[in-house]
């Protein structure tokens, strides 16, 4: 197990000092049996369907119980921060995207392709290459995002318009949603300003032969593409084809309150199921963001959720562990119990499962990752340490620049400097 890094672990806090309240003593094992501790946030809906799925998995393995762990998105990493602190990290958890390489780090991951109560037949040697890190599995995904365009089908028959076509480019979308604010006879946007929607921000820039983040943990692109991507967004503002920060009520509008008065929206494709579920009169389809024109080759990208175990798990519990992780990304009836907001299935074999019970919007997002997982995808790498506030910090130049703080370029090059600046701290 490697020693704890303390610089990585402030740059992921935050802060230079931490309290330890709120610790679970970890639990042992017994020759009758093993105890786990599982970690996962969400909402309460979320909540209550991995509870059932655990308690489900507990009848099925009498010889195991869990421990569940659960908080809400923010509160969850505040937790893990704490823990991670005090090495007293749950035995299963799940991994916030920002955090992975930061975990990874301050080495609280598991091996896990040498857990034989881990089946990994289902995958191919392409797939467990996409897990791991530097040849070690040390995660495994428990979900498959890709970005999408969301669009609301109900308002393009109602308004009778149609979107450019399946192969549109950033400008032929940028041209419509120009056209159709300024048209349509409900009085409907285009779409919310959201240009701090990572997804999408990403699919542009590999787009144009840059990535996030590199193999070797730095910024992998420029202040011209990211300041043509704040440009793209500035001239929707100022045509009024998108919502205005005060009509959003900020920079992470609420779906909620901005979805019957909006076209379409970028995201992740499990987002679908439930903000779909806000608006059941309306229809909504997905499809692949636009594709700049001369798009380098393999730009396409999945996002891979992640669950790991702890590194510091007691010996005689691993086959526990691994026992519950294979619950978690093998097994059709735990999916059927949880649902798909966390992503289609990355099980192969549980993908194709999975449209015998699906939805209508989870059929939808299966179908948009079966396709992207079919393309041609040049390697992604996950966010290094130091760049756990890295969103925040876009959030803050978009908004700065819809309020006309700063110029689009100083914006992009600032940013930068920021985000490689928390990199070099983590280092």
């Amino acid at each position: 197990m490697k020693n704890f890094n303390r610089r990585s672990f402030l740059a992921l806090t935050g802060m230079g000092a931490l309290g330890a309240t709120g610790l679970m003593a970890g639990c042992g094992s017994g020759s009758s049996g093993a105890t786990l501790r599982y970690a996962w946030w969400g909402n309460t809906v979320r909540q209550q369907n991995y509870t059932r799925a655990l308690e489900e998995f507990q009848e099925a393995h009498p010889e195991i119980t869990v421990d569940p762990e659960f908080a809400e998105y923010g509160a969850f990493q505040e937790r893990m921060t704490t823990q991670m602190a005090a090495r007293n990290v749950a035995d299963i958890f799940w991994i916030a995207s920002s955090q992975v390489m930061t975990y990874e780090a301050n080495g609280l991951y598991r091996r896990l392709d040498d857990i034989p109560t881990l089946d990994l037949s289902d995958y191919s040697d392409d797939d467990i290459a996409s897990f791991s890190f530097d040849g070690e599995l040390l995660t495994m995904p428990h979900g498959v995002f890709a970005p999408v365009t969301r669009f609301n089908e109900t308002f393009l028959e109602e308004d009778g318009v149609e979107l450019p076509g399946e192969g549109w480019t950033w400008d032929e979308l940028s041209e419509f949603l120009i056209d159709y604010a300024a048209d349509n006879p409900n009085g409907r946007r285009g779409a919310s300003y959201t240009p701090d929607q990572d997804m999408a921000l990403e699919a542009w820039l590999r787009q144009r032969g840059q990535d996030l983040w590199t193999e070797d943990g730095s910024t992998g692109f420029d202040a011209e593409a990211l300041g043509d991507w704040f440009e793209w967004w500035r001239v929707l503002l100022d045509e009024g084809a998108v919502l205005s920060l005060g009509e959003q009520e900020g920079m992470q509008p609420d779906f909620s309150a901005v979805g019957d008065s909006i076209l379409l929206n970028f995201g992740s494709s499990n987002h679908i199921i439930d903000e779909a579920a806000m608006f059941p009169d309306y229809k909504y389809r997905l499809r692949s963001v636009p594709v700049g024109e001369g798009a380098a080759d393999g730009h396409r990208f999945l996002y891979f959720p992640r669950l790991a175990i702890y590194s510091g798990i007691d010996d005689d519990r691993v086959e526990a562990a691994g026992q519950l992780v294979n619950y978690n990304v093998n097994n059709s009836d735990f999916l059927r119990t949880v649902g798909l907001t966390m992503g289609a299935p990355p099980n192969p074999r549980l993908l194709q499962e999975a449209y015998e019970f699906a939805s209508e919007d989870e059929v939808e997002m299966l179908g948009v990752v079966e396709a992207v997982r079919e393309e041609e995808r040049r390697p992604r790498y996950e966010a290094p340490p130091g760049t756990g506030t890295w969103r925040e910090a876009l959030s803050r130049a978009s908004e700065g620049i819809a309020l006309g703080n700063a110029g689009v370029s100083e914006t992009a090059e600032s940013l930068i400097a920021e985000i490689q600046s928390g990199i070099d701290q983590g280092a």
